[in-house]
């Protein structure tokens, strides 16, 4: 038997249904419209429910805070615009409601005819990788201490003496392990929280970004698009809407 047809003849349920045998992975499948149409079992539960049926046809919105639902659902935006995620590390909330570190990797779907109908994505808690884990503790302490002290300054040298690491040796774990620069991180940290902010407060833009670690309002709104895609102002109209 030719592999295509064997491959038709299995079906693409009994393979997706292989996700369901692997309980550190969370794996979901979306239309263009960032509705659910499928989530293994770990997925499912890991958003509080037991059964595919109750999250069927909803989004992020229907079930993650609203902040990290603008993220999810921003990234199914770019991912449909042809941005591919792979393997990217990031810190992120565990069933227990703590934050852990999971690798996430998001791509677009597409039919026969080649026409994108949605995206599908995998995301790997690694409490349980050591070789995974090996890679978050060689920039543990400097991605924590970011992300407690993100709303005032913080040097490149401190963070190197922190991980008793020269700055140069620094940057390079980051670039190894976050695909990005020490600045670059804690700029984003700091726009996630000031998203957060946006997002669950009626604070003034310019508070929010003061207190997010941003001297000028303006250079605030310059990263926000450059990251989200929208100014801090439109996205406020977004959720008042």
């Amino acid at each position: 038997m030719e592999r295509c047809e064997f491959l038709n003849k299995v079906g693409v349920n009994q393979l997706i249904a292989a996700f369901d045998l692997i309980p550190d992975i969370l794996f979901w499948v979306k239309d263009t419209n960032s509705r659910i149409l499928h989530g293994n079992q770990h997925f499912i539960e890991h958003q509080g429910f037991k059964s595919l049926d109750q999250i069927l046809f909803k989004t992020d919105f229907d079930f993650s805070p609203k902040h990290l639902a603008f993220q999810y659902v921003n990234d199914d935006k770019r991912v449909l615009q042809g941005f591919v995620v792979t393997d990217r590390l990031e810190l992120n909330y565990t069933d227990n409601g703590e934050l852990g570190w999971f690798s996430t990797s998001k791509h677009v779907l597409k039919d026969e005819q080649g026409e994108i109908i949605g995206t599908y994505g995998v995301t790997r808690h690694l409490q349980k990788t050591s070789k995974a884990l090996s890679h978050v503790k060689a920039i543990e302490a400097p991605v924590e201490y970011i992300r407690s002290h993100y709303h005032r300054h913080i040097g490149i040298e401190e963070l190197a003496e922190l991980a008793h690491l020269s700055v140069s040796a620094l940057e390079r774990r980051f670039k190894k392990h976050l695909a990005k620069t020490p600045n670059q991180y804690i700029n984003e940290v700091r726009l996630e929280n000031a998203r957060k902010l946006l997002v669950e407060t009626q604070l003034p833009v310019s508070q929010i970004a003061y207190q997010c670690g941003f001297s000028e309002p303006s250079y605030f709104s310059k990263q926000f698009k450059r990251l989200f895609g929208d100014i801090p102002s439109k996205l406020r109209e977004t959720i008042d809407n």
